[in-house]
C-alpha cells in the first residue's frame, strides 16, 4: 500500500467514488451534460435571496433552523401531503446517502437497475450493502416483474438516468401491492418533466413502505442551492431524521430554505417553465430523428440517442471542439448512446445544427 495511504480507513481504499458530470470552463459554452434546467429560477427566489440576507448581512451570523419548518410546510402544501411526511436535505444526493443508510442495509440484498443513476452502488461501497444489479429490458425499460423476488430494499430512478424511460404509475403500485416487507425508493429528480406530472407521492398515505425522493435542482433551476426531499409516512421520516441528526444537524442554510420556500410557492412559474422544456424535448426529438438518430421514449429533461452510422464518443468529441457538452458513458450496452440535456431553444437549434455539420 502506498506509504501516505496507511492513514485511510480500510473503507476507503476500495472506493468508487460517483464522477459528477463536467464543469467545463469554454468561452461560449452550451453545456448540455448535466441536466440542468436551461431557465433562470423564480424571480421570488431571487427576491426571497435579497430578504434573507438583509442590508447588512446580519442574518447570516445566526444558525439556520435545523427542522427547516418553513420547508417542509411549503413542500407538503406544494405535495399534498402533511409537513410530518417531509424530509429536507442538502440536495437529493444527501438525501439519499441518508436513505441508504437508515433503510436499505439490510440482511437481503438491494435491488436497483444495472442501468441507473451511478451514485447507488458507490452508497452500497460506502455503506457495507449487498446489492444486486437488475438488467434492464430489451427497449431499456424497467420490468417490475424483475423485482419481484425477496429483497432488502427496492430502488430506482422515475424516470430513470440516464435513459429517460418512466415506469407507469399503475406498475409502481403493483410492485407495492406485492413487495410488503421491505422500503420501495423511487427517486424522482426528473418527474417534473412528465407531462402527466404522474408522482408517486400520490401514493403515499396508502403504502407504509414507499419512500419518494425528489430535487429542486431540475424542477425548479435550484441546482445551485442545493435542496433535496424525501416524502413519505412519518415512521420512514423519523429514521432518516435520527440518521440526519447524528450527522449534520443543519443541513440546509438560511439562504437555501429562504430560496427552496418561494421556488414552492410560485406554481404558475414552475408550470410555464416546465412546459417549455418539454415542449423544447418533443422539437429535439424530432428533429433528431430527422438526423437518423434513435430517440428513447423520454419523460425527463434530457434524452438518451444515438446515430447508428457514428461512434457515440467521436460525435461527443466532434460536439465538443464546437464548444457544446453532451454526456457520453463508456458502459456495456450503452456505450454508443449520448445523454443530451434540454437546453433553451437556441441551445437546441445550436445543437442540431452542429451534428447536421457533423454527420454532413
Amino acid at each position: 500500500m502506498n506509504s501516505k495511504r496507511k492513514f485511510w480507513s480500510d473503507v476507503v481504499v476500495d472506493l468508487s467514488p460517483y464522477v459528477p458530470g463536467e464543469q467545463p470552463k469554454l468561452a461560449n459554452l452550451v453545456k448540455l451534460n448535466t441536466n440542468e434546467n436551461p431557465y433562470a429560477p423564480s424571480p421570488r427566489v431571487l427576491q426571497a435571496l435579497r430578504g434573507e440576507i438583509g442590508e447588512d448581512g446580519g442574518t447570516l451570523r445566526l444558525y439556520p433552523d435545523p427542522n427547516a419548518d418553513r420547508l417542509k410546510q411549503a413542500a407538503a402544501k406544494f405535495q399534498g401531503i402533511d409537513a410530518q411526511q417531509v424530509f429536507v436535505g442538502n440536495g437529493s444526493d444527501e438525501v439519499l446517502a441518508h436513505v441508504f443508510q437508515a433503510l436499505l442495509k439490510h440482511a437481503q440484498p438491494l435491488l436497483f437497475p444495472d442501468i441507473t443513476y451511478s451514485f447507488y452502488p458507490s452508497y452500497c461501497k460506502l455503506y457495507g450493502i449487498e446489492h444486486i444489479a437488475v438488467s434492464l429490458g430489451t427497449d431499456f425499460e424497467i420490468r417490475i416483474d424483475d423485482y419481484l423476488r425477496p429483497n432488502g430494499g427496492i430502488i430506482f430512478p422515475n424516470p430513470n438516468a440516464p435513459t429517460g424511460c418512466l415506469v407507469a404509475l399503475a406498475e409502481i403500485e403493483r410492485l407495492l401491492v406485492a413487495n410488503t416487507e421491505s422500503v420501495v425508493v423511487i427517486d424522482e429528480a426528473y418527474i417534473a418533466f412528465n407531462e402527466e406530472l404522474a408522482s408517486a407521492v400520490s401514493l403515499i398515505r396508502k403504502y407504509p413502505n414507499l419512500l419518494v425522493v425528489q430535487t429542486l435542482s431540475k424542477s425548479h433551476a435550484l441546482a445551485g442551492l442545493r435542496v433535496g426531499f424525501a416524502f413519505g409516512q412519518s415512521h420512514l421520516i423519523e429514521a432518516l431524521e435520527r440518521v440526519k441528526n447524528s450527522f449534520n444537524s443543519y443541513p440546509l442554510d438560511r439562504l437555501a430554505i429562504a430560496g427552496a420556500v418561494a421556488a414552492c410557492e410560485d406554481c404558475t412559474y414552475f408550470e410555464q417553465t416546465r412546459q417549455a422544456v418539454i415542449a423544447s424535448r418533443e422539437t429535439l426529438v424530432g428533429q433528431l430523428r430527422d438526423l437518423g438518430f434513435e430517440v428513447l421514449p423520454s419523460a425527463a429533461n434530457f434524452i438518451f440517442t444515438r446515430q447508428p452510422g457514428h461512434d457515440a464518443a467521436g460525435l461527443a468529441m466532434a460536439l465538443r471542439e464546437r464548444s457544446i457538452i453532451v454526456r457520453h458513458f463508456r458502459q456495456p450496452r450503452i456505450e454508443q448512446f449520448l445523454r443530451i440535456s434540454i437546453g433553451t431553444e437556441e441551445q437546441c437549434q445550436l445543437l442540431v445544427d452542429a451534428l447536421r455539420a457533423i454527420l454532413g
